[in-house]
């Protein structure tokens, strides 16, 4: 039966949520967000749904099941649009409290309640599935379960952070919550959090059919969510909770999980006065600058994923079967790509493949399913695969001879249409485009280490290349689930130009006698996520000698003597098991500091405003279109707190005047290294 025509609901008029009554007698209410392709909980559907409840309880029905109309999935979340208006406490208080209010109608319904869960159910599609009284899930692999507010800075505010404890336990509750982690059906099943897992065809039929029948919880679940919630339990689990979080995140950096740990700890009575516990916790949290800057980067990483997937790119063929090569050729081929992988001896190809099987038995879940992804990545000893590639994707030794000599011998064997790229890391592509017969199709597309972990891909124009290769490279980024950010074709680019003087810094600082274990605590201190000496070990020593090469010049910079020359062998850092530090089991092995050691006080300060300094010249010399993209650019391709918002962002949080005055002052006691870079006086930096 259509809207407006089913008992009780006449006059309601909805433009977000369908509604019709099975013969059973089992109303489903479909979530159909007018206008978007995915759900994403608005404060007009609340108002929507806030009616429609009202009305269904004034003459309940055997029972409603929630389902979506949306082939993405149930609920990705509430609307983080509206979230722009964080920064008005009044805004806040009142979008949670209407949510909980909502909701708790929702879960005070009187008549069975049934969530009907397919794809991706975040946020507030969680907390509104868990307002119902039971939860059916599609097994399908898309289907993911979760509560990821805490990586926007705050904790679910809706009533999840109270009735998700309640139903699963406070282990695997917080869990959920501190993490962000989403769940597969079945992994929501064992935990509680699902009371069953069907097939995609059934869903709807089995929500019904659980609304109507009723299902009892296993006294075991039952007994560990009421123990694990007792007054004596939290105050016991959760100083363990605060230990665990604080190794990963801060509290003066990332307050959220200490409120929502401390919030469960103390709040006690009616659900009532837990739901207002919560959200004076949320509403606080959603007023702190970390929050802001987090649902900052957020935008800033869905500015990347805008756009097109369609590339016009089906068979990639990689050139360098070393670490990057590989890696590149593996995470394409899992990505749905018919992929060749060619070098100048076998064994390398062979190294390749046998990594490129880790990869596959880790990401693909279905065991049955590896050997067709692994199907996709062939060795290509003879390179026979250049003349059917829509994407040759050059990972050789960064020597630019070398490179314009591979293009020579590949650019004529491939058809007209394909694409010609370098994953070069800092050589400018006018010294590698010189002798090409099509330049409008070469690019720079530099991926970064690990390829598998860091989301960012570098395309790199120059002056020759044509408005079309951008954009299908662009897309073919995105269709490996990576985020592409378009940059100058200059030394270094965006990324490697910005981080060089920050690592370049440390190693002069490590040169003087700063302990290694002191500089990288300065560098976590302020919220990168890995020590900058750290990190020298982990690209490589050989590697970042040979940035050095390629940026110290261009940059006007001094390079000690570590970073000078090329290492000794088998002191390359951690693929050797020995660098700046010794590495036992893929860790770095840091001398412990003396208890009366004092690291300099301007410590943090020589090793962050290199990096700043680098991001406001880069900005400058327009190596990207904006500000956004920059920060956007160095968050996703450094790691770069992202709690600051970014270098510009924390320059005009912290006061371009007063960042310049210590720049000024490191100037006059270290030296001209310091010395302002041109752009400061940019109205983008206030």
């Amino acid at each position: 039966m259509n809207e407006g025509k089913l008992a009780g609901l006449d006059g309601l008029r909805l433009r977000h949520w369908q509604v019709e009554r099975r013969i059973d007698g089992v109303v489903v209410v479909a979530i159909d967000r007018e206008g978007q392709a995915v759900n994403a909980l608005s404060q007009d559907m609340l108002i929507e749904l806030d009616g429609l409840l009202e009305r269904l309880a004034i003459d309940p029905p055997r029972g409603v099941v929630f389902r979506s109309a949306k082939a993405s999935g149930f609920v990705a979340g509430a609307d983080v649009r509206e979230f722009r208006g964080f920064g008005e406490r009044g805004t806040v208080k009142d979008a949670l409290a209407r949510g909980q209010f909502v909701f708790q109608k929702l879960a005070e319904l009187p008549c069975p309640t049934v969530a009907a869960i397919h794809g991706y159910c975040m946020g507030g599609g969680t907390e509104l599935a868990l307002a119902c009284k039971y939860r059916v899930a599609s097994n399908d692999p898309s289907t993911r379960i979760g509560l990821p507010e805490v990586k926007l800075g705050i904790y679910p505010g809706w009533g999840g952070s109270v009735r998700l404890p309640r139903l699963v336990g406070a282990p695997a509750a917080m869990d959920m919550m501190l993490t962000g982690r989403a769940l597969s059906a079945k992994n929501a099943r064992a935990i509680g959090l699902v009371d069953k897992v069907v097939d995609p065809a059934l869903l709807v039929d089995a929500a019904a059919d659980l609304a109507l029948r009723g299902g009892e919880r296993p006294p075991k679940q039952r007994f560990l969510a009421w123990a694990t919630n007792s007054w004596p339990v939290r105050q016991l689990l959760a100083p363990v909770l605060v230990k665990q979080v604080a190794g990963k995140a801060p509290k003066a950096h990332y307050p959220a999980p200490y409120a929502l740990i401390e919030t469960w700890r103390r709040a006690s009575g009616g659900t009532a006065k837990l739901l207002a516990a919560e959200r004076r916790s949320v509403a606080k949290l959603a007023a702190t600058d970390t929050a802001r800057n987090l649902i900052r980067v957020f935008f800033l990483q869905e500015k990347l994923k805008s756009g097109g997937k369609d590339s016009g790119i089906q068979r990639v063929h990689v050139v360098g079967a070393g670490v990057m090569g590989g890696d590149i050729a593996a995470w394409s081929a899992y990505k749905g790509f018919e992929v060749t992988l060619a070098d100048r001896e076998q064994r390398f190809i062979d190294g390749a493949l046998q990594r490129s099987q880790a990869l596959f038995d880790k990401k693909v879940k279905d065991p049955a399913q590896r050997p067709a992804v692994a199907a996709r990545l062939r060795g290509d000893l003879g390179g026979e695969g250049v003349a059917a590639a829509d994407l040759v994707i050059e990972a050789i030794i960064e020597q630019a001879e070398a490179k314009r000599e591979l293009y020579a011998a590949v650019e004529p064997r491939m058809h007209a249409g394909a694409l010609l790229t370098s994953n070069t890391s800092s050589i400018p592509l006018t010294d590698l485009r010189g002798h090409l017969q099509r330049p409008a199709q070469f690019a720079g597309l530099h991926y970064f280490n690990p390829v598998a972990l860091m989301p960012l891909v570098e395309i790199v124009r120059h002056d020759a290349m044509a408005a079309d290769t951008q954009q299908r490279l662009a897309a073919f980024c995105r269709a490996l689930d990576k985020l592409p950010v378009t940059v100058a074709g200059t030394p270094g680019f965006l990324v490697n130009r910005v981080l060089f003087p920050y690592m370049l810094e440390a190693a002069t600082a490590y040169a003087e006698g700063i302990p290694g274990a002191a500089i990288d605590k300065a560098a976590k201190q302020f919220g990168m996520p890995m020590g900058p000496i750290e990190l020298i070990d982990t690209v490589g020593l050989d590697v970042a000698a040979g940035v050095a090469r390629e940026l110290s010049p261009f940059l006007g910079l001094a390079v000690p003597a570590s970073l000078s020359a090329p290492p000794e062998a088998g002191k390359r850092g951690k693929k050797d098991g020995q660098g700046l530090y010794a590495w036992k089991e893929g860790r770095p092995v840091k001398p412990e500091l003396p208890k009366d050691y004092r690291a300099p006080e301007d410590l943090q300060d020589r090793l962050i405003l290199p990096l700043l300094n680098e991001a406001v010249a880069a900005l400058h010399d327009g190596v990207v279109d904006d500000a956004d993209l920059l920060d956007a650019g160095v968050i996703f391709g450094t790691g770069f707190a992202p709690f600051r918002g970014g270098p510009i962002q924390y320059i005009r949080d912290t006061g371009a005047d007063a960042l310049l005055a210590k720049l000024r002052d490191l100037q006059t006691r270290h030296g001209e290294r310091f010395a302002p870079r041109p752009g400061w006086e940019s109205p983008a930096l206030r």
